[in-house]
């Protein structure tokens, strides 16, 4: 299967809407807004305030059903176009879009930001351009409806993508990404799912705006296929004496949010890395004031909360509240020296599988794996630690390892050459862990991040020797840059 047939699966709604081809405002005639779909052959026309809200939209269907036989051409619009509308969002994957209208049946869907403004309008025809028929069947599993039983198939199509993607020679992080995408889409269908929930049994609407947040790889968007949960609430602030009555509204929105998540293959955290743990669960001033009080004390439990936090992504609500999180963090971690100094001092020890003699580093007391190496302790985890600190004490806002190396690169704290180590290290190393997690799952193995070096071919253990070389160089220049010692 060529490379470009999987494109659409890494593509935005943004790459392909167009802009809307008639917009009028409300009030506008029947017959006035028909022959303005007729002037640009448009097939539908959206009815939106100046400022872009939508109020509805009246396509062909419309026209015939509710205007063509009736002689009501001078009359206000309003009363016969169609709402609500459904719309998608510009920054939505493509291959959800596509999914979405084909389940509803539709041919054309206006295209919001952020805010629900209109900026675009998405034509089925269009969009399937992008995907190749044999690939309309993984799209219709991987965009299900919004119950349980559909989103657990969401979940379980996902092995058979990430297959087909690394049939197709796709880097090992762009599948990552697109994992990540999905059980970021799938967090925020669960959310969509269970507030409507709570507003349904009498709860009422979320009182305050929140964001909901993800950790560790499925914040770098560098998730496997079975990752457990790691996520939070960034809340509005309210006042203090609010607190029992709003904070009850969130215990039970994360509680019903994390059992559903766990229900679908999305693992408890069994350190409790979740937004039904108060820790978690903040105002924007609350997480800002832990966040400073964390680099102030230093305290070795401080600094692994901080290691799994500092890779938040939002995926659902107020954006908003968790970019002024980020650029909080992006500003402070650079004032603090001896907080990333002492955060490199718990990680010291996670060092890339190689020892002596240029051998490698294997498991020796887990029985199912004695002999193999642990791509994630041993290959990804020390790269990804250690590109994180750098980032954090440049003041680098990206998550991924790969976006962060970049942005080091370009401002001259990475060189080119230990750019294209490290940079080959990852997808290398990925791929393997990638590769052995669909084989195990095939065998009916618990799927792991063990490989058998003598599974490998020569030359594959060869690279991956280089790899692991690769990143220990650079923790050792890091240590020496942030301590002043040497590994």
């Amino acid at each position: 299967m060529p490379h470009s047939q999987t494109a659409v699966f890494r593509r935005l709604v943004r790459d392909h809407m167009s802009e809307a081809p008639v917009v009028v405002p409300l009030g506008s005639t029947a017959a006035e807004t028909v022959a303005r779909m007729a002037a640009t052959r448009a097939s539908a026309a959206v009815i939106a305030d100046p400022d872009g809200t939508i109020r509805g939209i009246l396509t062909e269907q419309d026209v015939v059903r509710r205007i063509a036989c009736r002689r009501i051409g001078e009359q206000p619009i309003d009363g016969l176009m169609t709402r609500p509308v459904l719309t998608i969002r510009a920054d939505d994957q493509l291959y959800q879009a596509i999914g979405f209208m084909r389940r509803k049946r539709l041919r054309h869907m206006p295209v919001v930001d952020d805010d629900g403004r209109l900026v675009g309008m998405l034509f089925l025809h269009d969009a399937l351009g992008s995907a190749i028929g044999q690939l309309l069947e993984e799209i219709d599993r991987l965009t299900h409806e919004d119950t349980m039983e559909g989103l657990a198939q969401v979940k379980a199509a996902q092995v058979e993508l990430a297959r087909t993607l690394l049939a197709d020679n796709v880097p090992a992080p762009e599948i990552q990404a697109l994992v990540s995408d999905i059980n970021n889409d799938l967090y925020r269908r669960v959310l969509r799912l269970v507030v409507a929930e709570l507003e349904g049994e009498g709860w009422g609407a979320p009182p305050v705006p929140f964001a909901a947040i993800v950790m560790g790889s499925g914040g770098r968007r560098e998730s496997y296929l079975f990752p457990d949960q790691d996520n939070g609430f960034v809340l509005a602030d309210y006042p203090d004496e609010a607190h029992a009555s709003i904070d009850r509204w969130f215990i039970e929105c994360a509680e019903r949010m994390t059992r559903a998540l766990d229900r679908l293959g999305f693992p408890l955290c069994k350190g409790g890395v979740m937004a039904s743990n108060p820790l978690w669960r903040k105002s924007l001033p609350q997480w800002k004031a832990q966040i400073a009080g964390w680099m102030r004390k230093k305290h070795e439990a401080m600094l692994l909360f901080c290691d799994i936090f500092f890779d938040f992504l939002p995926v659902w609500g107020e954006r908003a509240l968790a970019e002024e999180l980020r650029a909080f963090v992006t500003e402070t971690a650079p004032q603090h020296p001896m907080f990333l100094r002492e955060m490199f001092g718990i990680q010291a020890d996670h060092r890339a599988g190689i020892g002596f003699f240029n051998r490698f580093i294997t498991e020796r007391q887990d029985p199912a794996h004695i002999g193999h190496i642990n791509l994630k302790l041993m290959g990804t985890l020390p790269l990804a630690e250690a590109v994180r600190l750098w980032a954090l004490r440049h003041g680098v806002a990206a998550t991924g390892t790969l976006a962060r190396i970049e942005a080091l690169h370009a401002r001259g704290r990475m060189s080119d050459d230990e750019v294209d180590r490290l940079r080959a290290a990852f997808v290398f190393v990925t791929g393997l862990q990638l590769r052995q997690q669909i084989a195990d799952y095939d065998a009916g193995r618990p799927v792991s991040n063990f490989v058998d070096p003598r599974t490998l071919t020569d030359r594959e253990r060869e690279t991956l020797k280089d790899a692991f070389k690769a990143i220990n160089d650079f923790r050792a220049r890091l240590k020496s840059e942030l301590t002043g010692t040497l590994l």
